[in-house]
């Protein structure tokens, strides 16, 4: 158990930080202050698309204006091509298509709004974890239990991870391929990532808390005690047998 106890609570520690990068991400656009205001996935130049402001930016419920203002209503799970009306004009080829009221292609209508939900399970899966990491400073149940749940949590996440930044990053180029300015946002990707490696450590930590090196240490004193008795015991009937 002792051993356990400081794995559980750096692996708390871990947990906290990842839960924190994540609402960072989640609570962009919701306010102007330093670290949301610089939040975004994507900012791009829509000027001349039909319905879209000059410059937007993608965030995790907001379309947004520049520095995360003059944002729009909150939407679940949004459509990428909400940014712009439907059937607008100007929107590079590869962005637009039947989905979303006609405003979003297949692939990035689905892409970021299954990354989008996975996000939402990472962060349930998370928070269960944290209160589960508790008990991984009592014992190895505890860290089989905190270690399952964050690996459950660690699966969404890189599953909504690797779909965010692919969606977003293919969507720079495409604004790219049509002569407008475009770039990933560096704070929202950084918090992602550095919220995906503090989960990875800490379901690496309650895994190592499963194991108990003490088990080994105890049965090789039992045969090693075993073995001794055996032998005095052998030794005394010998002894015994000499005198009669």
């Amino acid at each position: 158990m002792a051993r356990n106890v400081p794995l559980g609570i750096v692996g708390i520690i871990l947990l906290s930080a990842s839960l924190l990068f994540l609402w960072f991400v989640i609570l962009a656009g919701v306010t102007t202050h330093t670290p949301l205001d610089k939040i975004y996935f994507l900012r791009a130049d829509t000027s001349g698309i039909t319905g879209a402001r000059p410059i937007t930016q993608w965030t995790y419920f907001f379309f947004c204006g520049p520095g995360n203002n003059d944002c729009g209503p909150p939407r679940p799970a949004p459509a990428f091509g909400k940014a712009w009306d439907g059937r607008a004009a100007n929107v590079p080829g590869a962005l637009i298509g039947s989905h979303g009221g006609h405003t979003t292609s297949f692939h990035y209508y689905y892409t970021w709004r299954f990354g989008w939900v996975f996000f939402l399970l990472t962060l349930f899966f998370s928070t269960l974890a944290w209160f589960a990491s508790f008990l991984a400073c009592c014992g190895r149940l505890g860290a089989a239990i905190a270690s399952f749940i964050a690996l459950i949590a660690l699966g969404f996440m890189t599953l909504g991870t690797s779909l965010m930044t692919a969606v977003f990053v293919q969507a720079r180029d495409r604004f790219h391929d049509a002569g407008r300015g475009a770039n990933v946002g560096a704070y929202a990707f950084g918090f992602i990532w550095a919220s995906w490696a503090c989960l990875f450590l800490a379901s690496i930590l309650f895994c190592l808390g499963i194991r108990n090196k003490e088990k080994g240490y105890s049965g090789r004193s039992w045969r090693r005690k075993r073995s001794v008795r055996s032998s005095r015991s052998y030794d005394g009937r010998r002894v015994k047998d000499d005198y009669s």
